[in-house]
Formats: structure tokens, C-alpha cells, sequence
């Protein structure tokens, strides 16, 4: 069906033909949101021979946001774009901003009382995990995802307690909800790996999905290529990667090159995917960062 055709259909009930010009209010089709209705009647009426339509035109807009490459969140100080492994960047309670692992280094490193201030809001670093709980919550009564993503860690880790993984799994679906893209990633994983949940590959590749279409996560992306793969739908799998390793995600340059010594990728397609994959390294790269990496930071929380 071309464009032309569609937007026709969405002038009048696609079953019916009374159009909106009769003070009828029309519905989208929830599926494939190419068809409007003026009752459930006349959409049930109308199933029958619009249900293939419907299913190719819903598989073709899921896809369009599955593989939309989405542009990576930068650093607030730094302006670099934040990278993407565990680790490498530090969550300030205070306010809720999220920093690279360089310029968190940096502040921790200066011996100034600037150093020990948040660069944004000005307060000082919590002294303790308590008042570390006590901000995040203050930060999720407000909404924010990031701070459900950051609470999950503590009932992950068991950070005092012991560990409590289904509700970190809660906390990391309303993170998900709230457009923390990590946070529908690592509840994939948890359903990969049945941690505090059974077993569903299914669910897991649903979140993996979500992370990678609303968030652009890399790791998540990368997942979704190798479930593909395994598949035998090796296409899709190389779309999954070649995006992935563009962002910088070295497992996925790895599955690219593989894809090209099979015959699945092009020369051209995987060189291009190279070049990109270490564009994205220099620009995430920094000084600071390498400081940073090189010591094995171990970023708590608290002073």
C-alpha cells in the first residue's frame, strides 16, 4: 500500500466510508495505525481482510524504531559522549545528573572545596549509604528514572542487606518506564539468566528490544544480534550489529567481521562500520577517562 493510499483510508472509516466530515470521530487502528474506524463493529467487520495488511504494516513500524540509530547521551561537564560499559560513568543523588568516570576523577582527585561539591547543584558528596538512600528517594518521588536504576543496584548488590533481586527487577522496569534505557537492558538480562524471575527468552528479548528502540543501549542491541543470528536470520543480525559497533561496542565489530568473511556483509559495509566504530572511540575518549580507567576506580557512592 503506498502513502497515498493510506492517508486516503485515514479520511473515512475503512469499512464503512463515513468520514469525520459527519461528525463521526474516527480511530486509528492500534496495529498498524494506517486505517481509522467509526465503531469496534465496523473494525471487527473489517478484520477479515484487513488482518495481513495490518500484521506487515505493524511488523514494518516496529522495525523502523527497532533499527532507528539513536544519538548518544553526552557528559554534562565534558560534553563527550558518555560511553557505554558498566562502570564508566557516576550517578550524583543529589540532583540526579549522570557524569563520565573522567570528570568524576577529576572532581574526586582536586584538592579544592570545589572538588567536593556536585558541579550542578552545589551540595556535597553524601557521607554515607544512608544518605545516599535518603536522596535517590528523594529523586524518585520526583520521577526520575535514573535514581530507580541507581536504587536497583543497591537491591542487586545486597547494599545493606542481602540481595533482593525481584525487587530490584520492580525497580528496574518503573526505571525502564521512566526512559532509563539501561535499566530495560539489564531487566532482559534478568530474564535471560532467570535472576529473581523464571526464565523467559521471550520477555528478555522484549526489553532487549525497548532498551535499544527508546534508549539506544549498545549491549542490549548487540543481544538482539546474536538471538537473530542464532535464528539464522542473519540480516537482521548484521543490521543489529553494524548499528551497535558504530556506537562502539566492540562484540558487535567483531560479529560485523565475521558476517564479512561469510559473505553476509560486504567489503564496503564493513569497513565503513570500522571507521564509524573508531570514530566513536576518539570521541568518547579523553585524558581524564584513561586516568580514570587505568586506576580500577572504585566509584562508591559516598565519601
Amino acid at each position: 500500500m503506498s502513502a497515498t493510499d493510506r492517508t486516503d483510508m485515514m479520511l473515512s472509516c475503512a469499512n464503512c466510508g463515513k468520514g469525520e466530515e459527519n461528525s463521526i470521530k474516527l480511530k486509528k487502528c492500534s496495529a498498524c495505525l494506517s486505517v481509522k474506524y467509526c465503531s469496534a463493529e465496523c473494525q471487527k467487520a473489517h478484520r477479515p481482510q484487513h488482518k495481513k495488511a495490518c500484521k506487515q504494516r505493524a511488523i514494518q513500524l516496529h522495525d523502523e524504531k527497532l533499527f532507528k540509530e539513536i544519538e548518544r547521551e553526552d557528559c554534562p561537564i565534558c560534553m563527550l559522549p558518555l560511553p557505554h560499559e558498566p562502570n564508566t560513568s557516576s550517578f550524583q543523588s543529589c540532583c540526579g545528573k549522570t557524569v563520565c568516570a573522567g570528570c568524576d576523577y577529576e572532581m574526586r582527585m582536586s584538592s579544592s572545596e570545589e572538588g567536593k561539591l556536585c558541579p550542578f547543584c552545589r551540595m556535597p558528596r553524601p557521607g554515607s549509604h544512608e544518605e545516599e538512600i535518603e536522596r535517590t528517594e528523594k529523586l524518585m518521588d520526583k520521577g526520575n528514572g535514573d535514581a530507580f536504576y541507581h536504587r536497583a543496584g543497591y537491591y542487586s548488590r545486597g547494599v545493606m542487606g542481602m540481595p533482593d533481586h525481584q525487587k530490584s527487577n520492580e525497580l528496574l522496569l518503573k526505571a525502564g518506564e521512566l526512559g532509563c534505557a539501561y535499566a530495560y537492558y539489564n531487566l532482559g538480562q534478568s530474564y535471560n539468566n532467570g535472576t529473581g524471575v523464571e526464565v523467559d527468552n521471550n520477555k528478555a528479548i522484549y526489553y532487549w528490544e525497548l532498551a535499544a528502540a527508546k534508549g539506544g543501549d549498545i549491549m542490549g542491541r548487540n543481544n538482539l544480534g546474536c538471538v537473530e543470528g542464532n535464528s539464522g536470520n542473519h540480516h537482521r543480525a548484521m543490521k543489529h550489529f553494524i548499528i551497535s559497533a558504530k556506537a562502539g561496542e566492540k562484540k558487535s565489530l567483531d560479529n560485523v567481521k565475521i558476517g564479512f568473511m561469510k559473505g553476509v556483509v560486504t567489503k564496503e559495509v564493513n569497513a565503513n562500520t570500522l571507521r564509524a566504530y573508531q570514530k566513536s572511540l576518539d570521541e568518547m575518549k579523553s585524558d581524564a577517562r584513561e586516568k580514570a580507567a587505568a586506576l580500577n576506580m572504585n566509584r562508591t557512592f559516598y565519601s
